[in-house]
């Protein structure tokens, strides 16, 4: 195999996998503490959103881009706000329930600071 096969292996599907398996696992261990209102749909947004973020990331870094990666940029520029604020809106009465839903409330809020500094840092990085 080459360079550039292990490459794109890596960051399109070892690394979505890996994310859907841990995003599985979380899943699993909040029903087994019997946390009440598990916010299933709300992480897997997260999780995606992210894992998009990390996706564009390395492929701006190490793999050449291509129009899946623009449509997955627009999504994080233009759709994920808005459905991270509504996480963050939604969950901000919420976050006292439990662990799980205080960090689903702050990875939503988050993304508003991490994604533009995200997208600033690949910008610098890229233009060198």
């Amino acid at each position: 195999m080459t360079t550039q096969t292990i490459t794109a292996l890596i960051i399109h599907i070892i690394l979505p996998l890996a994310g859907l398996l841990w995003y599985l696992r979380l899943i699993k261990l909040m029903k087994s503490e019997n946390i009440p209102a598990v916010p299933i749909i709300e992480l897997f947004l997260i999780f995606s959103t992210y894992g998009g973020l990390l996706l564009v990331s390395l492929t701006t870094l190490f793999w050449l881009w291509s129009a899946m990666a623009s449509l997955g940029t627009f999504y994080l520029i233009l759709a994920a706000p808005i459905i991270m604020g509504f996480i963050a809106y939604r969950h901000r009465h919420t976050r006292t329930i439990s662990k799980y839903h205080n960090w689903t409330y702050l990875s939503a809020l988050y993304y508003f600071a991490i994604a533009p500094l995200t997208f600033i840092l690949l910008f610098l990085v890229s233009k060198n």
